[in-house]
């Protein structure tokens, strides 16, 4: 393949190990953009905290500039948390053939929460011979590591997920996702309303690319599509999580008050024709002092098996996952992929 070139797509609190990643596994960064003010003009040395690499940060409104004088072999998109929000970025690198990949959550498995700009990244993405696709800690975590278990199991009635991060370690675009500092009435109006909708107005919603789906929305779609399981319903329910004191969240740059929102809990339900309910619940807020990640799966069948990750050092894992992931991208099939069709995720010592 010879070295790999990337492009650093967002330079945020994520970008500081996806670029220190790729420089340790050999890809040279040949590129970096990001809309901050704060972040435009400076190095991307400086940004990981070491010393001027030569690489200076490009305004997100050049991008196309940076990209075509660049001639990335990937771009690397770290900034937010629905497809939407990376429209612009995706399809930029879909309709110059360059190959993307990035850690936004619902790009995991857009297809079951934002059809209509999946398939127009997906004809680019086929027109123009690269491939987009979403990875990061749920492709192991919530992936991978789940359907290993089911692989090993006779007969499956139930797959149950939990899964525990703090959002002040993502920066603000997760933050502001799971409704950290906003009041109980606003979290209602904001984001918990969404799923007080029927079936059919849901489904009209995401036809139309106006959903707000939870983490494990597009994690069941990838878990069902992995496992061959056709969905017959799903549905989900975003609760607040609270705390008893103030707690002060960097991130957002404020101090939560008590009763106030400092994150949710997003429960997904999904049936599949084969009788086999997938029952998911990521939860993501601000952590006080005594609160750690953890990730908690369990097949319930003959046998029944749970694993547990105590805390997981989820930020690493998915910036790792994203590096190792490059390859695969980069010798996928045309089009929007997502990573169940790439095949198991291995270590690579060098990225080439």
């Amino acid at each position: 393949m010879g070295k790999v070139k990337a492009v650093q797509y967002g330079v945020g609190k994520m970008a500081v190990y996806t670029m220190r990643y790729m420089i340790e596994k050999g890809i040279e960064i040949v590129g970096a953009i990001d809309a901050s003010p704060e972040k435009v003009g400076k190095d991307i040395g400086e940004i990981m905290g070491g010393e001027k690499l030569g690489i200076t940060v490009t305004d997100a409104k050049d991008a196309l500039s940076v990209l075509e004088e660049t001639k990335p072999d990937i771009c690397v998109v770290t900034t937010r948390s629905l497809i939407n929000e990376l429209e612009k970025p995706l399809i930029l690198c879909a309709s110059r053939g360059i190959n993307a990949i990035t850690t936004c959550e619902e790009a995991f498995f857009p297809m079951n929460s934002n059809p209509l700009l999946t398939k127009k990244i997906d004809e680019l993405a086929q027109k123009n011979n690269c491939t987009i696709t979403g990875s990061g800690y749920q492709d192991i975590y919530w992936g991978q590591l789940v359907t290993s278990i089911a692989g090993s199991t006779q007969r499956i009635v139930k797959i149950k997920g939990s899964s525990s991060y703090n959002v002040e370690e993502y920066g603000i675009a997760l933050a502001q996702a799971h409704g950290a500092g906003l009041t109980l009435s606003e979290f209602d109006e904001r984001i918990a309303s969404v799923d007080k909708i029927s079936d059919e107005e849901r489904q009209k919603i995401i036809e139309k690319g106006d959903y707000l789906p939870s983490y494990m929305w597009n994690v069941n779609g990838w878990l069902c599509e992995k496992l061959g399981l056709k969905v017959k319903s799903q549905t989900q329910k975003c609760v607040p999580q609270t705390a008893k004191e103030d707690i002060y969240s960097s991130t957002l740059n404020m101090t939560i008050k008590a009763g106030d929102a400092t994150g949710m809990s997003a429960v997904v339900t999904t049936e599949t024709e084969e009788g086999i309910t997938l029952e998911t619940e990521c939860i993501g807020k601000v952590y006080n002092k005594d609160e750690y990640d953890k990730n908690v799966w369990t097949v319930e069948g003959e046998p029944t098996t749970t694993i547990t990750v105590e805390k997981p050092d989820t930020v690493e894992l998915t910036c790792a996952t994203i590096v190792n992931r490059i390859p695969d991208v980069i010798s996928a099939k045309s089009g929007y992929v997502p990573t169940e069709k790439l095949g198991e995720l291995t270590f690579k010592k060098q990225v080439n």
